[in-house]
Formats: structure tokens, sequence, C-alpha cells
């Protein structure tokens, strides 16, 4: 799949949540149905995509390395949340076997972070097969941020933020 680039920015105003300077913040990504009709059958609707496509994830992180005299123009490679470097700046990366739309990383808002996601499903991969010309259902990538509670777990929400795609071949 194509690796699109989402850059991690700290947004917060001078003086606004003091308390996760020099902390680490947790953020998951997950790739979710963006029609509320989908919504309604998102797990059986994932459940079938994984029995036609066993061992597949319909969303990895990517690793990035710049290119050497090629005009610094960038090249982006494939590997698994487990493989060390991955993108800029993201720590512990982690997918879990029986989440295939999630992944989730620790990262500093005061460091230059940048994460590449793959998304290997197409739209068209749940609509109704016709005659071609499938429109396709849209996407959403969603992220969810959360700092730490003080028992050392994520669970305090910070921010959401999301946007609609469309994957095609």
């Amino acid at each position: 799949g194509q690796s699109y680039e989402i850059r991690m920015l700290d947004n917060r105003k001078l003086g606004e949540l003091p308390e996760i300077n020099g902390k680490l913040v947790k953020s998951i990504f997950r790739v979710v149905f963006h029609d509320r009709r989908l919504q309604y059958t998102e797990h059986q609707q994932l459940e079938g995509w994984r029995w036609n496509r066993p061992g597949d994830r319909i969303l990895d992180i990517g690793e990035s390395h710049l290119a050497g005299a090629a005009g610094g123009s960038r090249v982006v490679l494939t590997c698994s949340p487990t493989d060390i470097p991955m993108s800029v700046g993201i720590i512990d990366p982690r997918a879990n076997p029986t989440q295939l739309n999630t992944v989730e990383f620790l990262w500093d808002p005061a460091k230059r972070t940048s994460v590449f996601i793959q998304v290997h499903c197409i739209s068209t991969e749940f609509t109704l097969r016709k005659h071609g010309g499938e429109k396709g259902v849209p996407f959403r990538v969603q992220i969810d941020t959360f700092r730490e509670n003080e028992s050392g777990e994520y669970t305090e929400h910070l921010h959401s933020a999301s946007c609609q795609i469309k994957v095609f071949k």
C-alpha cells in the first residue's frame, strides 16, 4: 500500500497543559468506516476482510528513508510495526494482531514526530460487486491521543483528529 505521512504537532497555547511538558503521549491510529450505516456493521465487515485476507493487516506503520543525492526526494519503504527504526520520533510502536485496523505508539510533543501509515485495503472491498465503476466506501483515519494517568496508563484523553480517505488501486 501507498504510504502517507502524518505529522504530529504540539499545538498547545503557552501555559496550556503544563503537566505533559517533558512527558510522552500515546496516539492510537485507526482506519474506520466514515459512513454511519457501515459503522454499525464494522466488526462483521472487518471479520469478513480478515477471513478473505488471512495474515494481512489493514493498517501498518511504514519506515522512511531520505534519498541521497536525488534532489532530496523522499522514498518510503514498507516495514512491520516491530521494525526499528521507524518513522521519525515514534517510540514503542505496536500493532495488536487481533486489531487489524489499529496501530499505536508513544511520542514526545516537544520533538519532531512524523509517522508514515499504510492502508492495505481498498475502498471497493466493502461495496457490492457490480459491473465495474464501483464508487467505493470512504474510510476515516481516526487519531486519538492520551496522556499518562497516576498509574502509568495512557487513559486521559487529550485530543482527537480525523480525515476522510478513499483508497483505490
